[in-house]
């Protein structure tokens, strides 16, 4: 790939998936060649990627979507981007965030770390190296403390992809797989519908269709443990047996 004429300021810390499971990110940029780049090189890395063009919007997608990790543009129109990571911060969003701009101060530098970075890269660079970054950034925010998420007697391994009733493996599908890493994820509360299609699939993608319900009922057949409970016109909630409200 080209190299891209900016640097980048590596932020956030706690929560997210590893990547072994497939990760939704939002890039905030407003170059829209930038934008594209970013977007597809993250694409084809395996990513669902969100997109905004402005810090507005940007951080209102940042600020009310499950998302596991951003890149944010400094240089944005209408909000500038450390100011969207001063505001997350403050609203207690702690996704990982990968800072871009085109600017090559020491100030800059230096505001970045005050928003909350803790990493920082000097242009210019190939886009390989903002997805190495990435990728090492969601590793350590996962740690490996967190790398086995269990649930009863259901464990999944998020480094090696299994998935285990009281030892015994489960064969789970790709998507059966993802939907059920993002409901141990995000064990104790509420999934909605709406959250599980944008996490598995794009912004086309048909939110009618049913293929949630039909993913979860392929998971409870296979894991046979009453783990998912449906909690009507609301969505998901992922509690051990026993604990069904």
């Amino acid at each position: 790939m080209p190299q891209a004429g900016f640097f980048a300021i590596i932020s956030g810390s706690i929560g997210t998936p590893s990547t072994e499971t497939i990760l939704r990110l939002l890039v905030v940029e407003d170059d829209p060649d930038l934008n594209r780049q970013l977007a597809t090189a993250l694409g084809e890395a395996g990513y669902v990627v969100d997109r905004a063009y402005d810090g507005e919007e940007g951080h209102f997608l940042g600020d009310s979507e499950p998302y596991d990790a951003v890149v944010l543009d400094v240089g944005l129109p209408k909000m500038d981007g450390i100011s969207v990571l001063e505001a997350w911060r403050r609203n207690g969003r702690t996704m990982p965030v990968l800072i871009l701009t085109a600017r090559d101060r020491w100030s800059d530098k230096v505001q970045g770390f005050d928003a909350g970075a803790d990493d920082y890269v000097a242009k210019p660079f190939h886009l390989e190296e903002v997805l190495a970054r990435i990728r090492a950034l969601l590793r350590r925010s996962t740690g490996h403390a967190q790398s086995e998420l269990s649930c009863g007697p259901v464990t999944l391994d998020t480094r090696t992809g299994r998935v285990s009733v009281e030892g015994a493996a489960i064969k789970l599908t790709s998507h059966e797989y993802r939907l059920l890493a993002y409901l141990m994820h995000h064990a104790g509360r509420v999934v909605s519908r709406t959250e599980l299609v944008e996490h598995l699939y794009d912004q086309d993608f048909d939110r009618d269709s049913n293929t949630i319900e039909v993913f979860v009922g392929r998971i409870r057949k296979k894991l046979e443990v009453d783990i998912i409970q449906t909690v009507r016109g609301l969505g998901y909630l992922l509690t051990p047996p026993g604990d069904a409200r």
